[in-house]
């Protein structure tokens, strides 16, 4: 009966999963057809005759059926063909796969920075409900999630580049040290560790802390957000005041039974912090000259190469959904409740 139920589980993860992906290719080859651009223009540019455009368009198969041309889009994305960009002339899985590095780098950087501030600021601001400790945690979560992030990236570049001259101007590394690593990841700060060149890894760090920081900033106000809510509700159970009137310690009550009971909310809003990081990095790394993902998007939208565009969101979505599995997954470890 266990293994029947468990296959059945099985099954009905595999359908969502597969259903949520056929609908994502849906979308994608939607907005593709709606978006006000041609891509023959894209292709050919201002000078060309109808007869270089009549055999371009026959050629991207925007002649055939729209049916048609949805199961050939499929078709395609199943063999991880996402077609040829306009701009870099190179196959978009192939800039897809250059550019993704930088963007997952960045934000494994700033999660990492938005949980380990995030988290603790929100259960010792609702342990502290009322003090000024509180007050100093909402206000500054209030700041991170209604400042607009390209706004914070601008003035960041204005004092500390332009003004003070403490951090780089854009890019991943200095360009002296450019080409110096090419490691299996494609994420700099970890090839250059496992190369074993700390002169690379130190440029890289220096380049990646200011948009790491300031996308974790963002992530941080959510979290400690979020993490008040959850203790606060926790703290307010009957459980934890029959565990004070018995004389248990604050500590004990709060790390011991009442952050335990919220682990797997927790993990629900780190993951779509985690997810949300993958898509605002477009405006950081647009900011900040970051060669990723975002930038890669931001081109490819201004110069309409529908490829490139219908790529990108795909992948984010395809990640996305990635990440929220892992996330169901770990769930059954950390509350037996799930399994």
């Amino acid at each position: 009966m266990a293994l029947a139920g468990a296959g059945r589980k099985l099954a009905t993860s595999i359908g969502v999963i597969a259903t949520t992906l056929f609908g994502l290719l849906a979308l994608t080859f939607i907005i593709g057809r709606m978006v006000p651009a041609d891509p023959v223009l894209a292709i050919l540019g201002d000078t060309f005759d109808q007869a270089a455009y009549d055999r371009v368009y026959q050629s991207l198969g925007l002649d055939r059926p729209l049916y048609v041309q949805f199961f050939q889009y499929v078709q395609n994305i199943v063999q991880l063909d996402f077609g040829q960009s306009n701009v870099t002339k190179n196959m978009v899985a192939s800039d897809l796969a250059r550019v993704f590095p930088a963007t997952l780098e960045l934000a494994i950087l700033a999660i990492f920075i938005g949980t380990v501030l995030g988290v603790p600021l929100g259960i010792v601001s609702a342990v502290r409900r009322g003090t000024w400790v509180d007050h100093l945690g909402r206000v500054v979560g209030l700041l991170g999630h209604s400042t607009p992030i390209f706004w914070l990236g601008t003035m960041v570049i204005l004092i500390f580049y332009a003004g003070l001259g403490w951090i780089p101007g854009g890019g991943r590394i200095d360009l002296y040290n450019d080409g110096l690593v090419d490691g299996p990841t494609g994420m700099l700060i970890l090839d250059a560790a496992l190369a074993g060149e700390w002169e690379v890894f130190a440029s890289a760090i220096h380049h990646i802390l200011a948009p790491a920081l300031l996308l974790g900033y963002a992530a941080m106000a959510y979290l400690s957000r979020m993490s008040r809510s959850f203790m606060l509700e926790q703290l307010g159970q009957e459980y934890i005041l029959t565990a004070r009137a018995k004389g248990l310690a604050q500590r004990p009550i709060v790390w011991k039974h009442a952050f335990r009971n919220i682990r797997v909310q927790l993990l629900t809003v780190v993951t779509l912090a985690f997810c949300g990081l993958l898509d605002g990095a477009v405006l950081i790394e647009t900011v900040f000259g970051w060669p990723g993902l975002g930038q890669y998007l931001t081109a490819a939208l201004f110069y309409a190469d529908m490829n490139a565009v219908l790529g990108s969101v795909l992948l984010i979505g395809l990640i996305s959904i990635v990440i929220n599995l892992l996330s169901d997954i770990v769930y059954r470890f950390v509350d037996p409740r799930t399994r």
